[in-house]
């Protein structure tokens, strides 16, 4: 009597690097490259709390930028279920609103789980699900002007409010969080979504491991 052979666990891959560096960019690219349909992607920005629930900073903005601000818990828990070949409900967020919206996105198991999020190695616990680890390191300036047009374009929000709240709470957390978690970084991208070089080999990577799965 033959058994069921058991599946073997996902491979789990993390993306990180400050607010506007381009680890969206490189996750897309990567799933562009490997193929959507072989990875599940989570990004931590859809487990944001709602307003009420985040922490202020100094000046009273709320502060999105501390690791206080997001359920990671809820994160752990889905990579978790993902890992054992089980489905997950990841909550909708509103960021012109600060709220999650009730609605949930089924995110369905795969090979490969493609986490990406600015502070996704901050957090030990979160830390050690991975197997791979990528940082995305790009230039201060570049970050804030990129921020800055998506806060604008996409989040209805002021000019005087992105830079408020840069000076305040994005550049203080970035200093504070996310560019110590850089040492614990397997690979560095350089320069973002631009560093075609770098996305190339990262993927073929990927699809390695893939093809090993």
């Amino acid at each position: 009597m033959s058994s069921t052979p058991v599946r073997p666990s996902p491979v789990t891959i993390g993306v990180a690097g400050g607010t506007g560096s381009g680890k969206t960019t490189v996750s897309y690219a990567i799933l562009e490259r490997v193929g959507a349909e072989n990875i599940a992607y989570l990004a931590h920005d859809s487990y944001y709390k709602d307003i009420r629930d985040m922490p202020p900073s100094h000046s009273n903005i709320i502060n999105v930028d501390h690791p206080d601000s997001l359920e990671t818990s809820l994160l752990i828990d889905h990579i978790r279920q993902l890992k054992q070949w089980k489905p997950v409900s990841v909550p909708v967020y509103d960021f012109t609103t600060y709220r999650r919206t009730g609605k949930y996105l089924t995110v369905q198991p795969q090979p490969i789980i493609l986490v990406e999020g600015i502070l996704v190695f901050s957090e030990p616990e979160l830390r050690k699900l991975f197997d791979v680890r990528i940082f995305v390191d790009t230039d201060a300036d570049i970050r804030f002007i990129r921020r800055l047009k998506r806060d604008i374009s996409e989040r209805g929000r002021t000019v005087d409010s992105v830079i408020e709240q840069y000076l305040h709470s994005v550049r203080p957390m970035h200093l504070d969080f996310v560019e110590p978690s850089k040492r614990y970084a397997d690979v560095i991208i350089p320069e973002g979504g631009k560093n075609l070089v770098a996305i190339e080999m990262v993927a073929a990577r990927i699809r390695s491991l893939l093809h090993k799965a």
